[in-house]
């Protein structure tokens, strides 16, 4: 048993979820995001190659989509890495790569979050697409998840974030929770069959932290710089830290 699940699996279905549906997990994301899941990974993409990085490593992988991107988007040859506790969803993950470069582009690598498998100042940049809030909200190792990325960064390297957010307006803020605990709770889980899993996802999403507090727990990680940039009335955004 991995630290973090030993710690942090305990009530949080993740490692179950993420090892059990990643078969129909694209579908879902585009459905329950109406399809804009890819444009706000577009913006992630750019972001993190807006340094004109060498090396740059997608945390939380999944199925790769932020990692191809970054690759497809990239002018100059950049060394790209993936990295997610699930074997299933890298298995896809390479399975796309190789069909669209194909093999060994990009390093998919397993490994836990907590524990990086990298030295110290190595990446110019990592990229999160939607994988932020699962290491992070009321999660009792995420210490260690920000002291791992702050670690492997170069100084000065950039720390891009694209994650679901909280809208300023108490308005729009209603309604994308009700849409959470409505449509995005039942698609997931006609999709994945898998309750708990998206009863938690949905949970967590309408109570995430704000961007100020997400900004806050950056800057007292060491990050400096930290811009927000909200996305669709601020259901979502991306964060840009400096090292």
């Amino acid at each position: 048993m991995s630290q973090e699940q030993g710690k942090n699996g305990q009530g949080k279905p993740l490692y179950g979820m993420f090892n059990a549906i990643p078969k129909r997990y694209d579908q879902i994301n585009r459905l329950i995001t109406l399809g804009m899941d890819n444009k706000w990974r577009d913006q992630a993409a750019r972001e993190c190659l807006g340094i004109g990085p060498r090396r740059v490593l997608d945390l939380g992988c999944g199925t790769g989509d932020l990692a191809i991107n970054i690759v497809q988007r990239a002018k100059n040859y950049v060394t790209v890495y993936g990295l997610d506790f699930s074997p299933e969803m890298l298995e896809i993950a390479k399975a796309k790569s190789e069909a669209i470069f194909g093999k060994d582009r990009i390093a998919f690598t397993q490994s836990e979050a907590a524990s990086l498998p990298f030295p110290n100042d190595y990446f110019d940049t990592i990229g999160i697409s939607f994988a932020f809030r699962n290491l992070i909200y009321k999660n009792p190792i995420a210490n260690f998840h920000l002291a791992e990325m702050f670690r492997v960064l170069v100084p000065g390297g950039r720390l891009v974030i694209v994650e679901s957010s909280q809208p300023e307006s108490k308005f729009i803020r209603w309604w994308f929770h009700l849409y959470l605990s409505t449509y995005v709770y039942w698609v997931g889980w006609w999709l994945s069959g898998n309750k708990s899993a998206y009863r938690y996802l949905t949970d967590s999403a309408r109570k995430f932290y704000s961007p100020d507090e997400v900004r806050n727990l950056l800057m007292t990680s060491g990050f400096r710089e930290v811009d927000y940039h909200p996305l669709f009335f601020g259901a979502a955004g991306v964060y840009i830290a400096v090292k």
